[in-house]
């Protein structure tokens, strides 16, 4: 992830505002990231979810991309470049039928609940609330699409039985060898 952030001068090279300031730009940028993954996810997963599901596939994608499109605003407000979506991204299995499309949708959803609650923890004021619904949102979404909730949305780490390799972020393409 490339981040550019503001200069410090010598003098406030520690300062705490600063300090918040880069702690926020990273978790912004952390939640770019992922909202650009879970735009392709969705894009691929659409094709293969017919009727009401595919209506909520849909409106997913087209949440995911407007809140791609504040975060990239939001990053360049705390004077950074935004991250950039790359090419491909490897899946963390395989997407060929309508069950294999909803449960990757339930994955895409918990991740994007994890980088929230990272989003959560570092920022303050309005960005700590826009955060937070998005948290919630996506909670929402990953417990519609299991068909059940967990009880820690966004930390993969206290949810009962949960692979933390299974809610990691999704890799670019060939990043491991996958396509």
């Amino acid at each position: 992830m490339s981040t550019r952030s503001v200069r410090p001068s010598e003098e406030d090279a520690d300062s705490p505002e600063l300090t918040a300031v880069q702690a926020a730009l990273t978790a912004v940028q952390a939640a770019l990231a992922a909202e650009h993954a879970a735009v392709y996810g969705y894009g691929l997963l659409g094709g293969r979810i017919d009727g009401k599901r595919g209506a909520e596939a849909r409106a997913a994608y087209d949440g995911h991309r407007a809140r791609r499109d504040a975060l990239a605003r939001a990053v360049r407000d705390l004077g950074g470049r935004p991250v950039a979506s790359d090419a491909a991204y490897a899946l963390p299995f395989a997407v060929a039928d309508s069950p294999s499309a909803v449960r990757l949708a339930a994955v895409l959803e918990d991740r994007i609940a994890g980088v929230y609650a990272d989003l959560v923890r570092a920022a303050e004021g309005q960005r700590r609330k826009e955060a937070a619904g998005a948290l919630r949102e996506a909670a929402v979404r990953a417990a519609r699409w299991r068909g059940g909730n967990v009880a820690f949305p966004g930390l993969a780490e206290r949810a009962a039985g949960a692979d933390p390799a299974a809610t990691g972020p999704v890799e670019a393409a060939g990043a491991d060898g996958a396509r």
